[in-house]
C-alpha cells in the first residue's frame, strides 16, 4: 500500500499495513475455528464439538474488541492509498471488482454451501439459502467507499487542507492521539448495543463507518501520524491491557460500559499500529505471497472448515487434538486450494478478489 509522504517524492509503500490486513484476516479464521469448541456454537449455526474448550474464549474476547474495528480501519487506509493512484471513477470501479464481485459470488455460491452443510449435519431441513455469512463485512466496506468518496477525493486533491493541518498540529502532543477514541465512544454510548462485538448489526455498521473514516484520516496525516503512534505505542498497549484485565477480573467481562470498551478498542489499535510501524514496515517474500493469498483463503476457508468439522467432530478424540487438526487442516487445505486452483485459473481469480492477470 502506497501513499506520498512528502510532496514531490516517490510514494513509499507501507508494508506494515499489508501485514496488519493479512494478520487481521488470519485471526478471523482462527476465531471461526475456536467457535466450534464453544458450548453455544450450534445456536449460531456452527457445527459444535461436544467437549468444549471454554477457556479459549478469554483470548477470543480480547480479540473481539479490536479484530473487526482494525479490519475496517486498515480498509480505510487501503482505500486512501488506492485513491492516490486513481481518480474517483477508477477507485469505484476497482472496489466494485475487488469487493462487490467476490461478495456476490460468496453470497450466492460459497455461503449457501456452508449453510447447507450445518443444517444437514443436524438433520434439519436444508435447502439453497443465499446469505452473506462470513463475508458480511465486504458490503460494509463497499458502502463506506461510496459514503466517503467525496472526502477521499478532497484529501487527495487538497492534501494541505486546514483540517489535516489542524490535526497535525495537535499531534505534536503525543497524548492527543487518544482523542481518536472519542467518535468510537460516542457511537457506543448513543447506540448502546447489547454486545460491543456484535458486528452484523446497525451498531456494527456505524462502528465500521467510524473506524474506516479514522483510517482514512490517519494515513492522510502521513508521517505526523506514524511518528505520533510510535511515541504512544507502549502507553496504548498498557492501557489496552488494563482496560481488558480489570473488567475480566472484577466483572468477568459482564456489564462493562460500552464506551469504555470502545476506548479499549482504540488503545489496542493504536498499539498495534505503533508496533507494526516499527517492526513490520519492511518488504519480505513471505508478505508478498501472503498478502495476495489471504483474501482468497479467507473466502474459501469457511466451506473448508465446515467440511472438516463435519467428519472430525463425531470422532472420539480429545478436544484440544481436534482443535489442532482443524487449525492445520483449515489453513493448509485453504492454502492448497489457493495455490493450485484459485491462483492458477485465470477466469475464477476475480471471484476471489484477485486481479485477472497476476502482477
Amino acid at each position: 500500500m502506497q501513499l506520498d509522504n512528502t510532496a514531490g517524492t516517490t510514494p513509499q509503500r507501507r508494508y506494515d499495513i499489508d501485514w496488519l490486513r493479512t494478520i487481521a484476516l488470519g485471526l478471523l479464521i482462527v476465531y471461526h475455528i475456536v467457535i466450534t469448541f464453544q458450548p453455544w456454537a450450534k445456536t449460531i449455526y456452527f457445527i459444535q464439538n461436544d467437549e468444549s474448550l471454554d477457556w479459549l474464549w478469554i483470548p477470543m474476547s480480547m480479540l473481539n474488541v479490536w479484530r473487526i474495528p482494525l479490519l475496517f480501519m486498515v480498509s480505510g487506509m487501503g482505500v486512501r492509498f488506492a485513491m492516490e493512484r486513481r481518480d474517483w471513477k477508477q477507485l469505484l470501479l476497482d472496489r466494485t471488482v475487488r469487493i462487490a464481485v467476490p461478495f456476490t459470488f460468496g453470497f450466492f455460491v460459497i455461503c449457501p454451501i456452508v449453510a447447507y452443510s450445518v443444517l444437514d449435519y443436524y438433520d434439519m431441513e436444508a435447502g439453497y439459502t443465499p446469505k452473506a455469512g462470513h463475508l458480511w463485512f465486504l458490503i460494509n466496506i463497499f458502502l463506506y467507499v461510496l459514503y466517503y468518496i467525496g472526502i477521499l477525493w478532497a484529501f487527495k486533491t487538497y492534501p494541505d487542507n486546514p483540517f489535516l493541518r489542524f490535526i497535525s498540529r495537535l499531534l505534536r502532543r503525543p497524548w492527543v492521539i487518544f482523542a481518536a477514541a472519542l467518535p468510537l465512544m460516542l457511537e457506543a454510548w448513543l447506540v448502546n448495543p447489547e454486545y460491543f462485538a456484535n458486528y452484523p448489526t446497525p451498531h456494527g455498521h456505524f462502528l465500521g463507518m467510524v473506524c474506516f473514516a479514522t483510517g482514512v484520516v490517519f494515513v492522510s496525516l502521513k508521517n505526523d501520524f506514524w511518528r505520533a503512534v510510535q511515541r504512544v505505542r507502549l502507553s496504548a498497549l498498557t492501557l489496552a491491557v488494563l482496560f481488558f484485565a480489570v473488567p475480566l477480573l472484577v466483572y468477568e467481562l459482564e456489564g462493562v460500559p460500552k464506551y469504555l470498551i470502545a476506548f479499549e478498542s482504540m488503545c489496542w489499535m493504536l498499539a498495534i499500529l505503533g508496533y507494526g510501524s516499527v517492526y513490520f514496515n519492511k518488504p519480505s517474500s513471505r508478505l508478498s505471497y501472503l498478502s495476495k493469498a489471504v483474501f482468497p483463503v479467507y473466502i474459501i476457508h469457511f466451506p473448508v472448515q465446515y467440511a472438516i468439522t463435519y467428519y472430525l467432530v463425531p470422532l472420539t478424540l480429545p478436544a484440544i487434538l481436534k482443535l489442532g487438526i482443524l487449525l492445520i487442516g483449515t489453513f493448509g487445505l485453504s492454502l492448497l486450494l489457493y495455490e493450485f486452483v484459485i491462483r492458477r485459473i485465470k477466469r475464477i481469480r476475480p471471484l476471489f478478489g484477485m486481479k485477472l492477470h497476476p502482477g
